[in-house]
Parts: structure tokens; C-alpha cells; sequence
């Protein structure tokens, strides 16, 4: 990339905040004939779960639908609370780093998530407070890797796409990030992604 990035781009789970869906899960268990093992199994295979992540099935509805098919009686605050067990409460990294990066790009969250999960991060994480371009799966109706909601993030950021820098944990959506012009980085480590930030021209301190 010849000119330094203007913008910066974060996934959210698995990339400032560690994901255990079994600990959902566990939760879910109490209340359900299954196991957590197979309670995720069925809900990977629900119809209706990738409406849930493109906003097609409201929270309510989604508690609902799994409640008959596999928690008969958990109330929406019981399952909220389940389902938010999934996130991890200490996040990957220090908020002084969004901080500084703040200073001199702009900063956005491009996720794969649900209202559920979205109220919950935006209630407990106080990094969330650096990030006024918040691109959730579940508001603009489109899902990662479709190219159609990194271009919700590039207009919202008012970024062209060279301009920007693209974070992700999931190699496929670092790649689709790429095929748009964007420069792409692979989250593996807070080590890893500061080294490759600065490879980008982007200061740290």
C-alpha cells in the first residue's frame, strides 16, 4: 500500500473478544433434554439461524423458535443470559490501544453477530466507545464475506477501499476484503496483528 491507511477495520469476535460458544451452550444444556454438543449441532443446522445473523428473525422470535424446538420454558432473560455466556467479559486488548489508533485513523467494527450479542457488547466492552462506525450483520441485512457489507463499512467510513485496513480472524473474509482493494490482516495474536499494523505504516505509539 503506498500511502498509509486511513481507516481501520475490526472483526469482533475472536478478534477483541475470545468466543466460547460452549459455554452458551452449557447454559442452554440446563434447561434441555440435549447436550451442549448437540444443542449447537442442531442450532448450526437451524433454517432459520442465518436469519438471525441478517436480521430476518427478531431476538424474540429466535428465543422463541429455539425455545419449542430445544428449551421448552427458558424465559428471553434466562436465554439472553445463556447466549451471552458465549463472550468472553475480558477483552483481548487494552482500550489505551484503540485509543492511540484513534488518534490518527479512523475506526470501525465489522461484524457477523446478533441483536442479542450486540446489546451485550455494547452494554459490558468500554472499547467500544472508539469505534463510532459500528457495521453489525444483523442491521444492514448481509453477511461476511459479501462484499455488500464491507461497502457499508468503506461508505460509513467515507474511506475508498485502498484507504482502508481490514482485521478478521477468518482468512475467507480477509480475502474478500482484498478482492475489493482493501489490505488484509489475519488475526492471530495482539503480537502478530501490532507487527503487522505497523508493516501497513500504521504508528502504534
Amino acid at each position: 500500500m503506498a500511502a498509509k491507511p486511513k481507516a481501520i477495520i475490526f472483526d469482533i469476535g475472536s478478534v477483541l473478544i475470545r468466543v466460547d460458544v460452549a459455554r452458551a451452550m452449557q447454559g442452554l444444556a440446563t434447561v434441555s433434554p440435549l447436550s451442549p454438543a448437540e444443542l449447537w449441532s442442531a442450532i448450526q443446522k437451524d433454517p432459520l439461524w442465518p436469519d438471525l445473523q441478517v436480521g430476518k428473525i427478531s431476538a424474540r422470535d429466535w428465543h422463541m423458535h429455539l425455545a419449542r424446538r430445544l428449551a421448552e420454558g427458558i424465559t428471553f432473560q434466562q436465554f439472553c443470559e445463556a447466549w451471552n455466556r458465549a463472550l468472553d467479559p475480558t477483552p483481548i486488548h487494552e482500550d489505551a490501544f484503540f485509543a492511540k489508533l484513534g488518534k490518527r485513523h479512523k475506526l470501525a467494527l465489522l461484524s457477523n453477530t446478533d441483536p442479542i450479542h450486540v446489546k451485550h457488547m455494547e452494554a459490558t466492552y468500554g472499547f467500544f466507545e472508539y469505534f463510532p462506525v459500528r457495521i453489525y450483520s444483523c442491521a444492514v441485512g448481509c453477511s461476511k464475506p459479501d462484499p455488500l457489507i464491507f461497502q457499508h463499512a468503506l461508505k460509513a467510513l467515507k474511506v475508498h477501499a485502498d484507504q482502508a485496513v481490514f482485521v478478521d480472524d477468518i482468512a475467507a473474509n480477509v480475502d474478500a476484503a482484498k478482492s475489493l482493494g482493501m489490505a488484509g490482516i489475519q488475526f492471530q495474536s495482539p503480537e502478530q496483528l501490532a507487527a503487522d499494523l505497523t508493516s501497513h505504516g500504521i504508528e502504534l505509539n
